[in-house]
């Protein structure tokens, strides 16, 4: 992908912070305007591998994905569901994930990258759980029901899901 176009803005107003984020494919790095052109190379070399670091936590990989679908599965399924393969996919727009439990292949959502990994881990416990229980009966809940973060991760994609699909308001509502 290539180096992040950088920009840098300084600012009078603040004297000891230096914060960062991405804005598309730019890094806009906001820094005192006391600083040294050279402690402005120090803060942006900082600031920009704190940022992939950030990213990488919260884009695992399919193998990372997988590790952690292995790791959710001892600790709250009782190692019962074991995945052939987990990986993330782009062509899932209306769901969050899906799971064919003949050949034992979970997908994600690239739309679930970005979001909290307590989310991601619900929607893996869930495609996991199908490994178990194929439908969406009293015993498929009751697993999910282990994960102690499955209410409020629910929750969650349900506000996003609405969120989402809201309107904004017409310009009657507002006068």
């Amino acid at each position: 992908m290539g180096d992040p176009e950088i920009e840098v803005r300084r600012s009078k107003r603040r004297r000891r912070t230096v914060s960062a984020y991405r804005d598309g494919d730019k890094v806009v790095v906001l820094i005192p305007a006391s600083l040294s052109r050279a402690q402005e190379a120090e803060w942006v070399e900082t600031m920009v591998a704190r940022l992939d670091r950030q990213q990488k936590r919260r884009r695992p990989s399919d193998e990372q994905l997988a590790r952690r679908a292995a790791d959710l599965s001892e600790r709250y399924l009782g190692g019962l569901a074991v995945p052939d393969s987990v990986r993330w996919v782009e062509n899932q727009t209306t769901r969050w994930g899906s799971c064919t439990p003949g050949d034992r292949s979970i997908r994600l959502s690239s739309r679930l990258q970005g979001m909290p990994s307590w989310v991601v881990d619900y929607v893996l416990i869930h495609e996991l759980t199908h490994l178990i229980e194929h439908g969406h009966n009293e015993k498929f809940w009751a697993w999910v029901a282990h994960y102690p973060k499955s209410e409020r991760a629910r929750g969650y994609l349900l506000g996003y899901s609405a969120a989402s699909e809201m309107e904004p308001p017409s310009s009657e509502l507002d006068e």
